[in-house]
């Protein structure tokens, strides 16, 4: 399937070319036009355009080729992280809540790195299988002399070093250049909508890659962008009812606390425009609290990866009917091409699920350290993380990973999709499913649900989900549970859900 690219995208001035009108161009625009206007808000404190553009300028004589970033929210990082990009420099942002020994290992890497030589681009087409990147470029030194200030460097070389998240590993790193960031800008500014005239919230740290891009989409769109010192419940609701916010970038978790706090507390989110949520699908009972919430709010959800960047995503408007335990993530962002792919790179029908390949502007190059040979692949120009699903009728269907399928009696089964029907039963808060070995069919499906209110039965399941999931997908076997089983980085664990049945642990409880 094809998809053509917009010439422009909507509130975004330009003259219509991509790469046009770079990163740091653009905040130098902004702070001519409207110096005295506010361009980021952190926990009550404001910059303006021009103050953001100046103390960042003040930064670059002192910058070094490849700046390691490692700061709580503030007014500050937004000003080291532009000053950190300016000219042919690179930014490492890394999260402050790592342990120092893991901080300290990642910086000593690039350390090295940047002692090294050749910017990271790939020579000529990528060959079918592990995708490899050469170290990152060093800083040439443009933009270091007084009076030169922000400018940006050419748009094929590379900026950001990303990091995958991890506390006790060191994480995977790979690298993106000016013009994938500038082709992610002009889609998701058509896609979401984002004018001038919004104000952003998103609550996170901006070490996590989903804020930190939500600040550089804003300030390369010229709209106001907001953020907290920590994530908190009061002070988001604070920010909604009198700073004006418009828009809510954010994750699952964060929807579901401010919606349903803010509905008993009276918050009035009726200004709320738009809501961008990413990091997995949204449950049914999360969707319904952001609904009655904010009830003028169109709710996005989109698939894509911090390697692949935007892949797919719907906006679910105000009234639309919402499709119960669906799996469909939407249709692909503009820019973005997807197949679904077999190992071998041939293409499968529609229907047929394997892995989720995409052909854009906006892949990044590659990885510097910690690829596996599977992180990132190429077949032919299609660009993959490994994640599984199918195509039907143009919308994509995500599954998960292939690492945490189930194969119960010869049938592949996929958590997520199980997990999704389950979460569309009235009653259930949140579920998850895995896979308990099984002498007679291999594995067989088991699921364990948190209740959103009283009890909940395993007739109420299956009843539940007779209509939404196939037969040979669903449960054997249902327990409840008191909360989710979680990882210490706040993801959900299969593996934890299957130890809690085996010690039959006092958070489960078996369903007859």
């Amino acid at each position: 399937m094809e998809s053509q690219y917009p010439a422009q995208a909507a509130g975004a001035p330009g003259n219509g070319k991509v790469g046009a009108m770079p990163f740091l161009d653009r905040l130098q625009r902004w702070a001519d036009d409207r110096p005295d206007e506010t361009a980021v808000v952190v926990a009550g404190e404001h910059l303006s355009w021009s103050g953001l553009r100046d103390q960042a300028a003040a930064l670059v004589p002192s910058a070094p080729a490849i700046t390691v970033l490692s700061e709580q929210n503030s007014t500050r990082f937004a000003v080291v992280f532009a000053a950190a990009v300016a000219g042919e420099r690179q930014c490492a942002v890394l999260d402050p809540a790592w342990p120092q020994q893991l901080q300290d290992g990642i910086t000593a890497r690039i350390a090295r790195m940047e002692a090294g030589a050749a910017d990271p681009r790939p020579a000529g087409p990528v060959p079918a299988g592990p995708v490899s990147a050469l170290p990152a470029s060093r800083g040439t030194g443009l933009g270091t002399e007084p009076g030169i200030g922000l400018v940006d460097g050419p748009p094929d070389t590379s900026f950001l070093v990303g990091l995958t998240s991890g506390t006790t590993s060191v994480p995977k790193a790979f690298t993106r250049s000016r013009r994938s960031w500038q082709e992610s800008f002009e889609a998701s500014i058509e896609f979401f909508g984002l004018t001038q005239d919004d104000r952003s919230l998103a609550p996170g740290p901006l070490a996590a890659s989903l804020n930190l891009y939500a600040l550089a989409e804003c300030l390369y769109a010229g709209a106001e962008f907001h953020s907290l010192d920590h994530f908190d419940v009061g002070a988001a609701h604070a920010a909604v009812r009198h700073d004006g916010i418009t828009r809510l970038v954010l994750v699952p978790t964060m929807l579901r606390l401010l919606s349903e706090r803010g509905l008993a507390g009276g918050v009035d989110a009726s200004g709320i425009r738009s809501i961008i949520c990413a990091g997995s699908k949204l449950d049914a009972r999360t969707l319904e609290a952001a609904r009655r919430w904010a009830p003028n709010a169109t709710i996005f959800e989109y698939y894509g990866a911090s390697e692949l960047s935007f892949v797919s995503g719907a906006g679910l408007r105000p009234g639309e009917p919402v499709e119960p335990g669906g799996t469909g993530i939407g249709k692909p962002f503009p820019g973005v091409d997807i197949r679904i792919l077999d190992d071998h790179g041939a293409e499968l029908p529609d229907g047929g699920d394997g892995n989720i390949c995409v052909r854009s502007g906006m892949v990044s190059n590659g990885y510097l350290w910690g690829d596996d040979g599977q992180a990132l692949r190429c077949f032919d120009g299609w660009y993959t993380v490994g994640d599984q699903g199918y195509l039907s009728c143009g919308t994509l269907h995500m599954l998960g990973r292939r690492s945490d399928m189930i194969i119960t009696a010869g049938t592949n089964v996929y958590p997520h999709e199980v997990e999704m029907a389950l979460a569309s039963v009235p009653g259930v808060a949140a579920a998850v499913a895995a896979g308990m070995a099984d002498d007679l069919r291999g594995q067989r499906v088991v699921a364990g649900v948190v209740p959103s209110h009283g009890a909940v039965t395993a007739t109420q399941l299956r009843s539940g989900i007779d209509d939404v999931l196939a037969r040979n997908k669903r449960p054997l076997e249902y327990f409840a549970l008191t909360e989710l089983p979680l990882t210490d980085r706040g993801k959900i664990s299969r593996q934890l859900l299957l130890d809690w049945v085996v010690r039959n642990d006092p958070r489960i409880r078996r369903l007859g």
